[in-house]
């Protein structure tokens, strides 16, 4: 299986991790630390025990943690436009494209969790993201990230699948809008069925997956709108 290799924006990084074997390290260790204690627990200090390595040089590649958590939410969002350009480059349907889209971004199908991507784990990069990524835009800080740039790859793919729905109704009028309140609730309603039930028909004891459900909920919610 030959790795996959995804280009993040230099504005992201001091120093690009993907350029030596501690940024390596960094990132794929920082993922499995960032899904074992939280955002709010995880620091840099407990990165370098965890990598035996001084947290000055993790402070070479990244400013921050908030920046860091940026860095991997548009890894993320980068390898999911990835997923998109590879499934459906060849589906002419708008419609059979935008459900193709939909099951992309809801996982339903989990072989894609498995690849080779450079030594992340897929499966903790996509944990991370579904319950720590709202931190980088619900701060004070929002307007500052956003003016280095740092939310062109999420704005980039929530365009380029807006496209796909003007395609199928070039009158409907909140195409960005829909597209990136479902890019939220395929976090969301995963979410709140493994930990806040009470919130959404999603569950975890039904005889088919929480993401085929999610899938289900957002396709029937999407083609509603749109017609």
């Amino acid at each position: 299986m030959s790795t996959i290799t995804l280009q993040i924006g230099q504005e992201f990084y001091c120093k690009d991790p993907q350029s030596t074997e501690l940024g390596k390290k960094i990132v794929s260790e920082g993922i499995q630390l960032l899904d074992q204690l939280g955002f709010e627990e995880f620091t840099f200090k407990k990165l370098a025990a965890k990598i035996a390595t001084s947290e000055a040089s993790i402070y070479r590649y990244f400013d921050n943690k908030l920046k860091f958590l940026v860095y991997l939410t548009s890894w993320y969002w980068a390898w999911m436009e990835y997923m998109i350009d590879h499934k459906t480059h060849h589906i002419n349907d708008s419609k059979n494209k935008l459900q193709e889209i939909l099951k992309i971004l809801c996982h339903v199908d989990q072989g894609h969790l498995n690849m080779d991507l450079s030594g992340i784990n897929t499966t903790s990069l996509k944990r991370v993201v579904m319950i720590e990524s709202d931190k980088i835009y619900l701060t004070k800080k929002v307007d500052e990230i956003n003016n280095e740039g740092l939310f062109k790859g999420f704005k980039g793919l929530c365009h380029k699948i807006s496209l796909v729905i003007i395609e199928i109704n070039p009158e409907y009028i909140y195409p960005h809008a829909l597209v990136s309140m479902v890019l939220e609730t395929a976090h969301q309603q995963v979410f709140f069925a493994k930990h806040l039930p009470s919130l959404t028909e999603i569950s975890k004891t039904k005889t088919v997956s929480i993401e085929l459900q999610v899938y289900e909920f957002i396709n029937h919610f999407t083609f509603k709108q749109l017609h």
